[in-house]
């Protein structure tokens, strides 16, 4: 072979070397963009201490709000009491035009001033038609007497049988006018009881159209603070169907409540009696306290979400508190001192891999199936990093949490152990992956 040919060879096998180092170099780089670069963002187990609670949202109440409506209808003369006025029990807050309700009291007054004149009418009449009946009893008595006198002079041939019939005539006519005299005074009678009935009656109009003048003075029922005004002078108010509602009063604001709209899940951790702590927005850095006064069972639902006014009664001495207010409510339920603790995040983390590893892992470990699944009996799953990083499903059971930390009442976790919260693709398709091999952190 000559040197030329020996040359060309030799050219040949560098420029397929070289080919193949590049197709090497090129292979190696795509395997590395496709190879999986996993990071796990983990927590440490650790041991504290965990103060439950229940967070909630309320709004701020008096202890007492008392509606003050009208009773009868009319138009705003006067308004004595406005915004934030402080008020006693009786005091005028409005006064309605009177004058229709006036001129009703006087025909009130002028019908029941008929009716006892015509029952004193009738009370006399009676007098005199008893009157009327004694005399004509005497008549008819002394008809009867001559009656009987004729029929024996008559019988002894005396006086004639003519003059008999008469007299005996006059007695059956004067009989006659006593039962006559007797059926008027009856009907007397039942016209004074008419005329007393009417009498209660008008006595009745007198006394509603009264009290309806009386109404048309609006005051104040209780002593408190007005927080409402819902009138204004001239204008109308009706009250055809029903009390329209004017003022209202909150009767002490120095002892207000929170109505705290709670979550069901959490109101069976809430007992009468808890002390509970609020913030408000007007005060930020200030911390309010009071206590559970009461779980109220009518229920809430909004979108499926079922919630129930639990109250907190506080002392609100300086008045600092309003009406309406929203406060950021914070109810403990329970304590615990050196415990274990995971973060809540590990609580929900789940690494994505396909559901049937996750099945293979959760029986190569012994992970109860309702761990997998739900929260039954506070037995819940966690992830912690073993041997060359890789992932182990654990399962424990919870007890108490702060929305931050939960408490590990049992389980193979121990203080130090690493759990994972999270994980970090940096690279390579995460569906192509096994998270259960060698890996990185």
């Amino acid at each position: 072979m000559s040197v030329r040919d020996t040359y060309k060879k030799h050219k040949g096998l560098t420029w397929l070397a070289g080919i193949l180092i590049v197709a090497v170099i090129v292979v190696g780089i795509v395997m590395k963009d496709r190879a999986p670069d996993i990071r796990y963002i983990t927590m440490p187990v650790k041991r504290g201490n965990i103060t439950a609670m229940v967070q909630a949202t309320g709004t701020i109440n008096p202890l007492t709000t008392v509606p003050v409506g009208s009773f009868v209808s009319g138009t705003v003369q006067y308004i004595f009491a406005d915004y934030n006025t402080q008020v006693h029990a009786g005091d005028v807050l409005a006064q309605l035009d009177p004058t229709i309700y006036q001129a009703q009291v006087t025909t009130a007054r002028g019908n029941l001033d008929s009716a006892i004149a015509n029952v004193k009418n009738l009370e006399a009449s009676i007098i005199a038609d008893q009157a009327n009946v004694d005399k004509l009893k005497a008549t008819a008595v002394y008809a009867q007497v001559n009656a009987k006198r004729i029929a024996n002079l008559t019988q002894q041939g005396v006086i004639s049988q003519d003059q008999d019939d008469q007299t005996q005539s006059n007695y059956i006519a004067a009989n006659a006018s006593v039962n006559q005299a007797i059926a008027q005074v009856s009907q007397t009678k039942a016209q004074l009881s008419e005329a007393q009935a009417a009498v209660v009656s008008a006595e009745g109009n007198l006394r509603q159209a009264e009290t309806n003048l009386e109404y048309t003075t609006i005051i104040s029922p209780v002593d408190g603070t007005v927080v409402a005004r819902n009138v204004t002078v001239g204008q109308s108010v009706a009250a055809s169907l029903q009390a329209p509602n004017v003022f209202t009063i909150a009767q002490d604001l120095t002892r207000m409540q929170v109505y705290a709209a709670t979550d069901e899940s959490d109101t069976g951790q809430i007992r009468v009696g808890q002390p509970a702590t609020f913030q408000v927005d007007a005060y930020p850095a200030q911390t309010f306290t009071g206590r559970v006064s009461a779980i109220r069972l009518n229920a809430f639902t909004v979108q499926n979400v079922v919630t129930y006014d639990t109250i907190i009664d506080f002392e609100n001495p300086d008045g600092k508190l309003l009406p309406g207010e929203t406060a950021y409510v914070t109810i403990p339920t329970g304590n615990a001192n050196s415990i274990l603790t995971v973060p809540n995040i590990a609580l929900t983390f789940i690494p994505q891999v396909p559901v049937s590893e996750l099945h293979d892992l959760y029986t190569r470990y012994n992970i109860p199936a309702q761990a997998t699944v739900s929260h039954v009996g506070g037995v819940q799953v966690v992830w912690k990093l073993g041997a060359d990083n890789q992932l182990i499903p654990v399962a424990i059971q919870t007890g108490i949490t702060d929305y931050t930390s939960t408490q590990v009442v049992s389980g193979d976790l121990k203080e130090g152990d690493l759990v994972v919260t999270g994980e970090q693709n940096l690279g390579g398709d995460s569906g192509a992956r096994s998270p259960f091999g060698p890996g990185r952190r």
